[in-house]
């Protein structure tokens, strides 16, 4: 629950200093291999998402441009 971004986040023991893929790399760096899974599920699951919605505006946009040009 420390964790409000998916990607980066202040670390739980470096205040704010910044921790890529917070969920992930604590639970690897306190060697919480069950908690480190289901947060590496977590992370892919939202790049996944992200990736999609990439994908669907990269379209809409390529659509307007045919569509201007």
């Amino acid at each position: 629950p420390w964790f409000r971004h998916q990607i980066y986040s202040p670390g739980f023991y470096t205040g704010y200093g910044v921790k890529t893929l917070p969920g992930a790399r604590e639970a690897i760096e306190l060697e919480r291999w069950d908690e480190a899974a289901r947060e590496i599920e977590n992370v892919s699951e939202v790049i996944a998402g992200v990736a999609d919605r990439i994908e669907r505006i990269t379209a809409r946009i390529r659509r307007t441009e045919r569509d201007d040009g």
